[in-house]
């Protein structure tokens, strides 16, 4: 029997925090680089984030998506990013995946993210929001704060500064809820929070 521990893995991507910023939105790690279809975060063709973002913004969730290709439109993405003020990266550094695939219930989480060295980039984020289980208990672990039921936020105080932290549905397709549910749930967040 091989018992070696799998690799380690280092975070392929550069934290995305726009100046602007209002909100950094958390998951946990990206998948194995194979599942990609675009350089930067929720890369994986069958992750809806791009959908629901669509779907909110431009009541299309096809919006940023290149169908015959099969993959996002990636600059356009980042385009939006800038000029709402959303940021993105994930609650994980380091990681070792425990089976070969995509899942977070087999991602052991090495080094967490250095959240507060993430949030002095975004001097105007006030709210958090975790898309996923894996990322909500990490946060909530590395923030020593409650975890909020799913649709609703936290709040908490940072820095000297009051903050929500925003426990969403997670867009992965193996989360069982129709992408206009999840629509619905980051919806009312965005709204909540004055994006929309």
């Amino acid at each position: 029997m091989d018992d070696h521990l799998p690799p380690i893995e280092t975070h392929p991507l550069q934290p995305f925090l726009p100046s602007n910023g209002k909100i950094l939105m958390l998951g946990s790690f990206p998948p194995q680089k194979k599942r990609w279809k675009i350089d930067f975060f929720y890369p994986n063709f069958n992750n809806d984030m791009w959908r629901v973002i669509g779907s909110i913004f431009y009541e299309d969730p096809l919006h940023f998506v290149d169908s015959k290709a099969k993959t996002y439109r990636k600059e356009e993405i980042i385009d939006f990013l800038n000029m709402v003020g959303i940021g993105l990266f994930d609650t994980a550094s380091e990681v070792r995946r425990l089976q070969d695939n995509a899942s977070d219930k087999f991602l052991e989480i090495v080094t967490p993210t250095d959240i507060a060295a993430l949030l002095t980039q975004m001097p105007h984020c006030r709210t958090l929001a975790t898309t996923g289980q894996k990322a909500t208990d990490t946060l909530c672990d590395l923030l020593s704060i409650a975890e909020p039921p799913l649709g609703h936020y936290t709040e908490f105080q940072h820095a000297g500064h009051p903050f929500r932290l925003y426990r969403m549905p997670s867009t992965s397709r193996a989360y069982p809820l129709p992408l206009t549910k999840k629509a619905e749930a980051y919806r009312k967040m965005f709204h909540e929070i004055g994006l929309l």
